[in-house]
């Protein structure tokens, strides 16, 4: 099937919201301002299909605003009126493993940071950090391509799914998700790796892939360790042009490679992240301690703080490790609780302001539970591990957008906004509707008074924005 010419979908859509609906208004400038265009953002077009790749995309974008959740609950949308493209469209565009997701996220979420910066950083904290964090992908079926069981610390059990590894960029005001990867967990049970059977692991979708094409690329990545593809991630933010001042990690991810790869940059950046109390030694005036004789050290010394501004309990105690200088924060909030250790590469950082950076690194956690309560994060269901990574792509992707217009719009929170923008759109659902019954009753009138029904419209439209709108959907709207 041959390309449609006209790609006017989007402006088609944005006509119906005017600056009364400042929400949906700002969140189509947003999506328009991207440019989408197939050749500049590197898609090849299925000749299959009647509109390019970018038009699909920015559907896909769509979708949460105009209340679809899913490609099946856009079979029964009104916008499938518009688009006249079946649900099969997206499915193959989803399941293509020649696209190359990352470079697509960059290219948009480096258009839309540059954007914001037209707003200010107003009330920002001032520094821009990377964030990184895992998060649970919770999966419901069997027969998903990779799909294995994961230990979940958020309930404490075994459960069905991916680790999402994600990196995050926070300008000093707002956070964005910048790229992620998609791991399994082996376990160390040889009869049950991954924690499936063997028949449980031959019921899995498998799909043989190119080794030239990217889709083969993040299918690897699913089987590397995790910190290290956090570093391989971090090379890429730099690579991009991405640029921060901390790299803020919990204490999964602080470990030696990634303090000497910090710290052998180029360009000037920290690691700030929390370490464990665990066994690794430090060197401390000509001897190695463990954290926990360190502090024991610092308690004899007496060398114990007291911060009323945090309220908390602290010391501070420069070390090397492995040849490396460091700074080491010791906190705890009652006298008699447990410590806690934060660790920096910029020994001349003090320990309020340690505490104000880190601090930062909650905005991921909130991209989580927005992004899985708003934006189905995780949801997909797909058997194609493409399609895994082409759902979450695009889930990070509309937080961000939404994570801007909220920016520009000063919302308080982010769910404030999209119940808002929801609203609005479900008036273009409505008119749909309303249209049906429009056209039927102005039907019945130009027969009764021998007038064009033409006429009529045009006669109505002049004087009322609400039907011009509806007008201006027609042709899309009668098709259907």
């Amino acid at each position: 099937m041959l390309q449609h010419k006209n790609t006017a979908i989007l402006s088609e859509m944005k006509v119906f919201f005017t600056s009364s609906e400042k929400a949906c208004e700002t969140i189509f400038s947003i999506i328009s301002s991207l440019k989408l265009d197939s050749k500049r953002i590197g898609f090849s077009d299925d000749v299959r299909t009647r509109y390019p790749n970018s038009e699909i995309l920015s559907l896909l974008l769509l979708f949460p605003l105009l209340g679809i959740d899913n490609v099946r609950s856009y079979t029964l949308s009104f916008i499938q009126k518009l688009f006249l493209g079946g649900k099969d469209v997206f499915y193959r565009f989803k399941n293509d493993e020649s696209i190359d997701w990352r470079s697509l996220a960059y290219r948009i979420n480096k258009k839309l940071i540059a954007t914001s910066q037209t707003k200010g950083s107003e009330g920002g904290t001032g520094y821009r950090c990377l964030i990184v964090d895992d998060t649970d992908l919770p999966k419901t079926g069997w027969c998903i391509e990779l799909v294995g069981r994961i230990w979940s610390h958020v309930s404490q059990s075994s459960i069905l799914g991916f680790k999402g590894l994600f990196l995050g960029y926070h300008d000093g005001k707002s956070f964005y998700g910048l790229d992620f990867s998609l791991h399994g967990e082996k376990g160390k049970n040889e009869k049950k790796p991954y924690g499936l059977t063997s028949k449980q692991t031959k019921a899995r979708f498998d799909k043989k892939r190119d080794k030239s094409t990217t889709g083969y690329l993040r299918k690897e990545e699913y089987f590397k360790k995790k910190t290290d593809q956090l570093i391989s991630m971090v090379k890429t933010a730099i690579n991009k042009g991405i640029r921060f001042d901390y790299l803020l990690v919990d204490s999964w991810f602080t470990n030696h490679d990634l303090i000497v790869f910090v710290l052998t940059r180029k360009i000037k950046v920290h690691l700030l992240g929390m370490a464990k109390m665990g066994k690794t030694k430090y060197h401390y005036q000509e001897k190695k301690f463990t954290a926990k004789e360190l502090i024991d050290k610092q308690k004899r010394g007496k060398k114990i703080k007291r911060s009323k501004k945090l309220n908390l309990w602290y010391s501070t105690v420069d070390v090397a490790y492995k040849g490396n200088e460091i700074r080491l924060f010791f906190c705890k909030v009652k006298r008699g609780g447990n410590w806690n250790l934060l660790l920096t590469t910029n020994c001349g950082l003090e320990l309020e302001e340690a505490y104000r950076i880190y601090s930062i690194r909650w905005n991921i956690e909130v991209f989580f539970k927005e992004n899985k309560q708003y934006l189905g994060l995780g949801k997909c269901q797909s058997q194609d591990f493409d399609a895994q990574i082409a759902d979450t792509t695009i889930s990070m992707l509309q937080y961000n957008i939404l994570s801007l217009a909220k920016r520009f719009l000063d919302y308080e929170s982010f769910g404030e906004l999209f119940r808002q923008s929801g609203t609005e759109a479900l008036k273009l659902t409505i008119a749909e509707k309303i249209w049906g019954y429009l056209i039927e009753i102005l039907t019945i009138i130009s027969d009764v008074f021998e007038i064009e029904l033409e006429e009529v419209l045009d006669k109505i439209a002049n004087e009322n924005q609400a039907i011009a709108k509806l007008l201006s959907l027609s042709p899309a709207l009668d098709a259907g």
